[in-house]
């Protein structure tokens, strides 16, 4: 793989992958991530620190619970991270499949905000699954936006996922262009799946 500048070596350092360029300095990198490690890398540790920029993409989505130290209590809905990030001016985006489940919407309605808040669209062809925090950190794999699937449930109940954390720009610049061409309705015009997409601008016009 080609970067401009420079080339990609890819390397493995226990379970870490490392971009190296040209000048032999390792600024970037990707980490394979699986299983738990996704909930505690991403939605635990990273999530709740986004400063600007929050756009989830996923598959399916169900309720899901947090650890929140800021919290100074147990677990709570990751719905309750997002409203917080609201409330600190994170544009929070989500694209999804399909619609959620009752447990879902039963932690959404105790987030009035969110309503206004978060940006949603329901795309049924998208199956991608990503976590891209301020344009400059994401995670891109198999997991949804599930308890199961983050890894946020327990050992013998959690399924098992992997994927890659990283900060390099040669991936997340992509990334970020698949997930807002999906938003901004790019393939909408010659989209065969219209009357399965209640979000679709097109639809009755």
């Amino acid at each position: 793989m080609v970067a401009k500048g420079g080339y990609i070596l890819f390397s493995r350092v226990n379970t870490d992958l490392v971009l190296q360029g040209e000048n032999g300095k390792l600024p970037l990198m990707i980490e394979f991530i699986s299983d738990r490690q996704i909930y505690e890398r991403m939605i635990r540790d990273l999530v709740p620190h986004t400063e600007r920029q929050l756009w989830i993409a996923t598959a399916d989505i169900k309720d899901m619970y947090t650890e929140h130290t800021g919290k100074g209590r147990g677990m709570i809905p990751f719905l309750e991270v997002i409203a917080d990030l609201i409330v600190r001016g994170v544009e929070v985006r989500l694209i999804h499949a399909k619609e959620p489940g009752p447990a879902f919407r039963a932690d959404f309605d105790k987030y009035p905000l969110l309503i206004d808040g978060l940006e949603r669209m329901i795309c049924p062809r998208v199956h991608f699954k990503c976590v891209i925090i301020d344009g400059k950190t994401a995670y891109l794999g198999s997991a949804n936006l599930t308890g199961a699937g983050m890894g946020a449930k327990s050992v013998k109940r959690r399924n098992f996922e992997n994927g890659i954390l990283t900060d390099a720009p040669v991936i997340i610049a992509p990334l970020i262009e698949q997930f807002d061409a999906v938003w901004r309705g790019e393939f909408c015009a010659d989209c065969d799946r219209k009357e399965h997409c209640s979000d679709c601008p097109l639809v009755g016009a």
